[in-house]
């Protein structure tokens, strides 16, 4: 099998030239006790069977074709699952220093982008899953998706049934970056062609007959593509400017009953409340600084993923805007994140990411990693598992997930899982290398959040 990297996902394949913009996702998976490692590469086995990406790897094309999904002939399951016995002091913490090295590293790109360690011998008898994939593979909710083939709702499991059969593996011939060219070229003028004739004559009609509308309509489309591509030419922040290749990762939690209640109360939603908390927390940091702040550029997912879109695969768009920072009153951070998040979601752009993508792929590398450098922060939400899970006869206690920076200074992503929003924070320290002091500050940004439920005012 061979298919085209949708343009979203070539993108961030090319712009990973730059090792600072690597789209490398990483979740740590904590167990009560250790899964029975039959089992889990049992389930993994299922997995790779079920969805073929997982089988697959990228293969570059002549341009301006974005390069392809392969099958790959020697897909080995035993190199991409490991298992290893945890080095003192067997904590959580030694699990986070692994996870920190696995997103500081790349993937070896001649096999599929995905590895996962299972991490014996912690404290208490526990052990974790560490998931490594790269980003064009699935999105969080896509992720989710996936979990629920991997894990049973009781912690003895009922059984599968037969394995699916082995997929046909599929050689890729000779001269086929020429052909994958023409199959691009042909392909292209196809669905143009498909487009002018399903919507140019109602684009025509509708321009003889509303034509300030029609007008109106170009002008605000051309506007919300501009302010989805616009370059950024400097950092909001002059404190966190700097850019490197070191990473630091924490967590954090919050219940999720609070922090959505903290959400209702003021007016917003959970991912409101949850931006509210981070800008809340950047604020801190930069007063303790000495540094006044006014607005901060975001990176913020919106998801596009469709009905029957299939399981697996990136349906996400990354979309920029500005917050305020220098808001005190948690109650106002919340209203003002929910009208700016919410006029994004409306964007006029949406639709066409992916043609936006295309056309992003023909610009110079250097002027892509230019923009995305002055990001300041990237935040995502992903709503997780909301019931007990187990693999192997092991209950899953949590899901920890730590986006990747994509040359901002730092991304914070959110998952709930149960009855608890399980928060990963991943940092470049160029930009912020007092790590302590950030996580300390966005702790107290999230409590200034659940204060307005847990000590609420009037």
């Amino acid at each position: 099998m061979s298919e085209f990297m949708r343009n979203s996902d070539a993108f961030t394949w090319a712009m990973e030239h730059d090792p600072r913009l690597r789209s490398t996702v990483v979740t740590i998976l904590t167990f009560d006790r250790s899964p029975d490692w039959d089992e889990v590469v049992s389930r993994f086995d299922r997995v790779v069977r079920t969805l073929p990406m997982f089988r697959r790897r990228v293969v570059g094309n002549l341009p301006p074709a974005p390069p392809s999904w392969e099958d790959d002939p020697d897909f080995d399951l035993g190199y991409h699952l490991r298992r290893v016995t945890a080095p003192p002091p067997s904590t959580f913490e030694t699990v986070l220093e692994m996870a920190r090295r696995a997103e500081m590293s790349d993937f070896d790109r001649a096999r599929p982008l995905w590895e996962v360690t299972l991490v014996d011998g912690l404290e208490n008898g526990e052990a974790a899953l560490l998931v490594k994939l790269h980003h064009a593979l699935t999105d969080g909710v896509g992720g989710v998706e996936i979990a629920m083939i991997l894990f049973d709702l009781e912690q003895q499991g009922p059984d599968r049934g037969p394995m699916p059969p082995d997929p046909v593996i599929v050689v890729r011939p000779p001269m086929n970056d020429l052909r994958q060219l023409v199959r691009y070229d042909v392909g292209l003028v196809t669905d143009l062609a498909r487009t002018a004739v399903r919507t140019g004559p109602q684009t025509l009609l509708d321009g003889l007959r509303r034509p300030v509308s029609s007008a109106r309509a170009a002008v605000g489309l051309a506007a919300s593509v501009y302010r989805t591509v616009r370059p950024i030419n400097q950092t909001g922040s002059p404190l966190m400017r700097e850019r490197s290749l070191v990473r630091r990762l924490g967590v954090h939690q919050v219940p999720f009953a609070d922090l959505r209640g903290a959400a209702r109360a003021a007016g917003g939603t959970l991912n409101d409340a949850f931006l509210a908390g981070i800008t809340g927390g950047l604020r801190i940091y930069h007063d303790k600084h000495g540094v006044e702040i006014g607005e901060l550029h975001v990176s913020m997912p919106v998801n596009i993923r469709a009905e029957g879109d299939p399981v697996g695969g990136n349906r996400i768009t990354l979309m920029r805007f500005d917050l305020p920072i220098d808001v005190t009153d948690p109650a106002a951070r919340i209203r003002g994140v929910h009208d700016r998040s919410s006029g994004i979601r409306g964007e006029a752009s949406l639709p066409y990411t992916q043609q936006i993508a295309g056309a992003l792929n023909l610009a110079p590398r250097w002027y892509i990693a230019s923009i995305l450098r002055h990001v300041d922060f990237l935040a995502s939400d992903v709503p997780g598992i909301p019931v007990p899970v187990y693999l192997g006869g092991a209950a899953l206690t949590m899901q920890y997930p730590f986006g990747p920076t994509i040359g901002a200074a730092l991304n914070v992503t959110l998952m709930t899982y149960v009855d608890t929003c399980a928060i990963g924070i991943n940092v470049d320290t160029g930009a912020i290398p007092d790590f302590e002091l950030l996580h300390e500050c966005l702790v107290a940004g999230f409590d200034e959040v659940l204060d307005l439920v847990r000590h609420p005012t009037g």
